[in-house]
């Protein structure tokens, strides 16, 4: 499932006001405890990175490039 910053926006909203129980769109979703929706917030952050690093929105892991020489015999 592709997530939007929107989903991401609502999870944070719920959290700040304290609430369980939230909206994306027609499906509703009421989490079990804050630690739970804690959760979906870091897992929704983390495929929101993993989305704009395949995207090349945002950069990846450097390159690295590593010479090897010997002298010449």
């Amino acid at each position: 499932m592709a997530y939007t910053q929107a989903d991401l926006d609502a999870l944070q909203a719920a959290l700040a006001k304290g609430e369980k129980r939230v909206s994306f769109g027609d499906k509703t979703v009421e989490y079990r405890s804050v630690e739970e929706l804690q959760a979906a917030i870091r897992q929704v952050k983390r495929e929101l990175f993993e989305q704009a690093v395949a995207t090349g929105l945002w950069p990846g892991a450097p390159r690295q490039i590593r010479l090897h020489t010997t002298k010449g015999t």
